[in-house]
């Protein structure tokens, strides 16, 4: 498994772009957070047998974050606690959201046009998304942006 600097050196490579940097600032952790929303989305009645052990069990984006953080913790202690807080962040954001708006739309609008300003930011650098070569960039996008952020260590 690479370790946390090489997979940032290799994010890296194609983010040097100022523009483009700063429009990953803003549209990754949107994706990300989008991302959440959809999972929210999902009705938690297909996890009601999971209900029974806990009710926190029953939402999906939880259950998938769990696994989004086992990666980061393994690639580093600090990594792991930083982004526990950036997705403890969204979970609590998106609920909030979906008290007031239906969830799912707005999760679908926030994630076409985080998407949207991701290629327009590689048009501007003139390098593919990482992601195309390695889907594990898709986890190491938003790394790369809250540890750009948040410097603990």
């Amino acid at each position: 498994m690479k370790t946390l600097e090489e997979w940032f050196a290799e994010y890296g490579v194609s983010h040097k772009n100022v523009t483009n940097k700063k429009i990953h600032y803003i549209c990754v952790p949107l994706i990300f957070f989008s991302v959440v929303g959809l999972f929210m989305s999902i009705p938690s009645e297909l996890l009601l047998p999971l209900a029974t052990i806990h009710p926190v069990f029953a939402n999906w984006a939880f259950m998938v974050i769990l696994f989004v953080l086992i990666f980061y913790f393994r690639l580093s202690l600090p990594m792991g606690l930083k982004m526990t807080l950036f997705t403890a962040i969204c979970l609590i954001g998106n609920y909030a959201i979906g008290q007031h708006i239906p969830l799912l739309w707005f999760s679908i609008t926030v994630f076409a046009v985080g998407w949207i300003g991701q290629f327009y930011g590689h048009k501007i650098e003139g390098k593919k998304p990482s992601f195309i070569k390695d889907l594990q960039f898709l986890l190491i996008g938003p790394a790369w942006v809250i540890d750009s952020v948040v410097k603990i260590s």
